[in-house]
């Protein structure tokens, strides 16, 4: 018989996830079948302090320990319980960034995020030097531009990690980190499954003029693939995570992941040939390859799965907003009647109807640039909407060109994956807001990517979910390959609907992207044109 969710609690088996993510820090409990039973959450935003994005350590501490207490009370609420012990737990935050501490382990800077871009002379020559892309937000682009301009607190650096890594070294006392977060710090070599040795030396040869007293492989984190030893929650770790002091020491903690390699675990993408996209405010995919590519690529990052496999992942600063921006113009319009407002239904009949255009939109075409697009090479943006006079200007097209738009830029980085690379993928899933309403926005990208897209009810239980089901695997993995322990004990029945794209529908997204990319200097013109 299978034991309820109380008795799970009460006798220490269900496991926690807690992810910091960049607006909201999230806890998950779940049970021996890998279920969510119960939640936290807490609200957060980051600072611009001395122009730098940053969160405070104290702002850090307090989210935790106010998700986790309401995590505590929901439990309560929910079972009449109070949770005293663990089977397993584990900590995920976003990636990249920049936190170093000195040998008594103090912070030497406030923390840089993910968002800061003041790093572009750093990464430059970083990708040069070894060959490979290293993108702004890296933190080894973080580190090498504080060298670059002299920042006085470089030389008295003793550990460097992520902010996942640093919750979990002070949850635990371990210095380690999941080699999937550990792949946004320094390029990973696929086959040792650690940080690139060739890499390392030549870093440690680039700034050997300066005289540190720190070599780079002395500063960075162990790395770790799933379900391996990650250290155990101490009795001061348990008092800084849990307030109230119920929570036992003694947890087995997994290696600590970053925001990309749970969102892999949480949309079961993690085995080689299958991919995941994330389409909201911006988008990414993410292709777990079979082998590296050719050559670097500027538009391509480089990072791995939780248990070390390659992946390629494309990012774009700009998806649904744009979009957004003219369903709400239909709104005001239906306000404007006098008509009630259901902006589900809205979204429901746009979409819907979005389907009934041209393959092509009919030549209309739409940048939905709110912000810059490294992708095409752009770092501003103005939104536009570009038409000539013998176009088909009818509301499904004008809808279908603004979908488009929103994948468009995804489309042109996996171009580069499937037609240069030739990488063949079996199953790409799909998760976000675009997916919101059934089976348009699914439709859009499988015409995007010429590739079968399975959207799951779960993906939307997110990252905390994801580094939950880390950590069950660490506890539950036997003999088995993390992908084998998520097909067979998590997603065994949840495969997801699948929509594959027909003929047409690809060949009319391909006509489209071809004049969205030559339109693209008219994109470029009206940047420079300053309001």
């Amino acid at each position: 018989m299978k034991p309820d969710a109380k008795s799970t609690i009460e006798t220490g088996k269900a496991v926690l996830g807690i992810e910091l993510g960049s607006t909201r820090i999230k806890a998950v409990l779940i049970d021996q079948e890998n279920n969510p039973i119960a939640q936290g959450s807490y609200s957060w935003e980051n600072q611009l302090i001395d122009s730098l994005w940053t969160y405070s350590l104290e702002a850090v501490w307090s989210g935790l320990q106010n998700c986790y207490a309401d995590l505590r009370a929901n439990v309560k609420k929910q079972y009449g319980t109070e949770i005293e012990s663990l089977a397993a737990m584990g900590i995920s935050a976003m990636m990249h960034g920049y936190m170093a501490f000195n040998k008594q382990g103090e912070i030497l800077a406030p923390f840089r995020t993910w968002r800061n871009t003041n790093t572009g002379q750093a990464a430059a020559a970083l990708s040069e030097l070894f060959v490979y892309n290293i993108p702004l937000r890296w933190s080894i682009s973080h580190l090498y531009q504080a060298i670059l301009n002299n920042e006085e607190h470089v030389g008295d650096i003793d550990y460097l990690t992520t902010l996942a890594g640093y919750v979990h070294w002070q949850l635990t006392g371990e210095k380690v980190l999941g080699i999937g977060d550990a792949s946004g710090m320094l390029p990973i070599d696929p086959t040792t499954k650690d940080y690139s040795v060739a890499m390392v030396d030549k870093f440690n040869k680039l700034i050997a003029p300066k005289g540190f007293s720190w070599r780079l492989e002395n500063i960075l984190p162990k790395v770790l693939l799933a379900g391996e030893n990650a250290g155990v929650l101490t009795s001061e770790g348990a008092k800084r995570l849990d307030s109230s002091g119920h929570l036992k020491a003694g947890i087995p903690v997994c290696p600590p992941e970053g925001d990309a390699g749970t969102g892999m675990v949480a949309t079961n993408a993690v085995k080689q040939r299958t991919g995941n996209v994330s389409a909201g405010t911006s988008s990414f995919s993410m292709i777990v390859l079979e082998k590296e590519l050719s050559k670097p690529y500027e538009m391509i990052d480089m990072v791995t799965t939780p248990d070390g496999n390659p992946v390629a992942m494309v990012h774009c600063n700009n998806c649904t907003s744009d979009l957004n921006t003219w369903v709400n113009l239909f709104k005001e319009y239906q306000e404007l009647l006098g008509i009630p407002v259901d902006m589900n239904e809205i979204y429901g009949k746009l979409y819907n109807n979005a389907l009934t255009g041209d393959a092509d939109c009919g030549g209309l075409i739409s940048y939905n640039y709110i912000s810059g697009e490294p992708v095409t090479g752009l770092v501003e943006g103005r939104p536009l909407f570009v038409r000539s006079a013998n176009d088909k200007f009818t509301l499904a097209n004008f809808m279908r060109a603004h979908l488009y738009a929103s994948v468009g830029v995804l489309k042109i980085g996996n171009d580069i994956l499937f037609n240069e690379e030739k990488i063949k993928v079996d199953r790409i899933t799909g998760h976000g807001g675009l997916f919101k309403t059934k089976g348009v926005g699914q439709r859009i990208l499988a015409a995007a990517l010429n590739s079968p897209i399975s959207v799951m009810e779960t993906a939307g239980e997110g990252g905390a979910w994801g580094i939950a089901l880390l950590a069950s695997y660490l506890v539950n993995k036997g003999a088995q390959t993390l992908p084998d322990f998520l097909n067979e004990h998590v997603f065994a029945n949840n495969t997801g609907i699948e929509i594959a794209p027909t003929a047409e529908e690809v060949k009319g997204f391909n006509e489209y992207i071809n004049s969205y990319k030559a339109g693209l200097p008219i994109e470029e013109a009206a940047t420079k044109y300053k309001q």
